[in-house]
């Protein structure tokens, strides 16, 4: 579901920093370390799978400060360029990380083909592992804070930078395995290790791509949340329907919109009375949520100018 905290919508409102805005600035921060340790390490080890571990931290630096941006400009309120808001600016930002791993995974490859030709003992076996041990560990801690914010607060720029630092806790611990074997003269394991993270990283990125472009192409949210919407509209008696329910999802913003029956014998004041009152249920549940529901006279509504409209409400369940 995406039922989020309180808290945080109330915090945003407040002027306080967002979880998910938080969770970025810790992210460029984890990459800046990992970046600048690792790259200390190749110069003196030249192991492959320390490689690509840094080519992974290095894009992971410019894809962070490419999700702290979107974040914050999702964020922005709405203008007149732009009525429905920014939100859409994470679903780019998660595109860019996407093609950033692929092209991670493309750097690496080619190394560990290299490698295979031409074997190279790792050298400072100790100092490498040394240094990916600091990545699982800093890793294990962003990812947890990330998961924090995640539950606050909705964010595909943020989901999107967490599968690349849940994709370098696999490959850090890949690459130590990597990095034993090549100390023990195995050096060709350490070439297959830096394959295996190639391999995970093309995974992670798909999986990216599908959710980034689900919010490019307005998909509606889950079949559970549509239903959570419809029931709690239609916790009020004198709403005698729902039709035309409509969701979907730009950055941290839910957009609902939808039809509601009423008695045809209700005044215009106690209709918007009763409306305003389910907005207000669902904005309890979804505080991030930009609703429009549209009255209609049980029985006697007449088909709408839209090229979106559903069946006639005749032909509908009525929940």
């Amino acid at each position: 579901m995406l039922h989020k905290d309180m808290n945080a919508s109330r915090g945003q409102q407040s002027g306080t920093i967002s979880p998910v805005v938080l969770a970025s600035i810790l992210s460029v921060v984890v990459a800046c370390v990992l970046t600048v340790s690792k790259t200390v390490v190749l110069y003196l080890s030249g192991s492959p799978s320390v490689l690509a571990s840094l080519t992974d931290s290095a894009l992971d630096l410019l894809a962070s400060v490419a999700t702290l941006f979107a974040v914050r400009y999702a964020r922005t309120p709405p203008d007149k360029e732009h009525p429905f808001g920014h939100g859409k600016a994470e679903a780019f930002s998660a595109l860019f990380q996407a093609a950033l791993v692929f092209a991670s995974a493309a750097i690496i490859l080619q190394e560990c083909i290299r490698d295979f030709a031409d074997p190279r003992p790792a050298k400072a076996s100790g100092l490498s592992l040394a240094v990916l041990i600091l990545s699982i560990v800093l890793t294990a801690v962003l990812v947890w804070f990330q998961n924090r914010a995640l539950r606050a607060e909705n964010s595909v720029a943020v989901h999107g930078d967490r599968m690349h630092y849940l994709t370098d806790f696999v490959t850090n611990i890949v690459a130590i395995i990597g990095v034993g074997l090549a100390a023990l003269g195995l050096s060709m394991f350490d070439a297959i290790a830096g394959v295996l993270m190639a391999a995970w990283f093309v995974w992670g990125a798909v999986g990216v791509l599908r959710e980034a472009s689900g919010h490019l192409m307005d998909r509606a949210l889950e079949d559970k949340d549509v239903e959570a919407i419809r029931k709690l509209t239609l916790e009020d008696a004198q709403i005698l329907g729902v039709h035309d329910l409509r969701t979907r999802q730009a950055g941290p913003y839910v957009l609902i919109q939808m039809h509601v029956e009423l008695d045809p014998q209700l005044t215009l004041d106690a209709a918007h009375r009763i409306i305003i009152a389910a907005e207000n249920r669902l904005i309890e549940v979804y505080p991030n949520a930009d609703i429009i529901i549209h009255p209609d006279p049980r029985g006697l509504a007449e088909p709408h100018a839209s090229v979106f409209q559903d069946s006639p409400p005749s032909e509908q369940a009525q929940g």
